[in-house]
């Protein structure tokens, strides 16, 4: 048995998915990463704002509230972005190939063939 974090993986599994401990530390990692970003984000803000009180003074509630949501928007943010970063790792150690995550090229329609056309199919002479 190989263990990943709490859950235990059968040995067929692992030998199947060589990858796997790289992936589950991957993730480990970004989730982590998520967790030391709301943590110290929550405690900048907080300090942040603190320091602004003297000039906008406001409640205690709303200088909790507001550092705890963009904390957890910023931790989101990171957290998806390290997600995606250990997915394209995942494939890549699957597949040995990365994917293309470039969005797609948009050709420009040719505007000699369509010049004498309105925009609703009607034929201009």
């Amino acid at each position: 048995m190989v263990n990943i974090g709490l859950r235990r993986v059968d040995d067929a599994v692992a030998a199947k998915h060589p990858g796997l401990p790289a992936y589950a530390a991957c993730q480990s990692h970004a989730f982590m990463k998520g967790t030391g970003t709301f943590i110290f984000g929550a405690i900048g803000l907080f300090a942040a704002q603190k320091a602004l009180q003297r000039k906008l003074p406001y409640a205690l509630q709303w200088n909790l509230l507001i550092s705890i949501v963009l904390s957890s928007v910023g931790s989101y943010t990171v957290t998806r972005w390290e997600t995606q970063k250990c997915s394209d790792l995942w494939l890549l150690l699957e597949t040995g190939q990365v994917p293309d995550r470039s969005p797609p090229q948009v050709s420009k329609p040719d505007e000699s063939a369509q010049s004498n056309q309105t925009k609703y199919g009607d034929v201009i002479d």
